[in-house]
């Protein structure tokens, strides 16, 4: 059974799109057989000033992506990047065991999107 958090964020998912000229995108999943997660991230002064996402999937799915920006966004990047599966699981009062694998999307996705914006900013150094 979902929260209601979950249920609110898989019904009214938040920071839902694409950033064209994202400084960062990383993505989870399997497109071809399952869920699937993009992350696009806007980076200023060392902070995620905007974020957002595409995904396909179910509601745990949904509803993780969509919590995952909520928890990053306004973060100093470090800060975002230690963000866990765990914690959003927590921020979204939990998810039924058959689905905790969920979180795990946008964990990896969102870190996936800051190691493409550091490697971004390296080459250009």
């Amino acid at each position: 059974m979902y929260t209601d958090i979950t249920l609110d964020h898989f019904k009214s998912p938040r920071n839902v799109g694409i950033i064209e000229d994202a400084d960062g995108v990383g993505s989870a999943g399997d497109p071809n057989c399952g869920d699937y997660l993009i992350i696009y991230i806007k980076v200023e002064n060392g902070f995620v000033s905007d974020i957002k996402f595409q995904v396909h999937g179910c509601c745990g799915a949904i509803a993780s992506s969509s919590m995952t920006t909520v928890l990053a966004k306004g973060k100093p990047l470090m800060a975002a990047y230690t963000i866990s599966n765990k914690d959003i699981m927590e921020a979204l009062g939990g998810l039924p065991e058959e689905k905790e694998h969920c979180s795990l999307l946008g964990a990896v996705a969102l870190k996936k999107a800051i190691a493409n914006y550091a490697s971004k900013l390296k080459k250009s150094q």
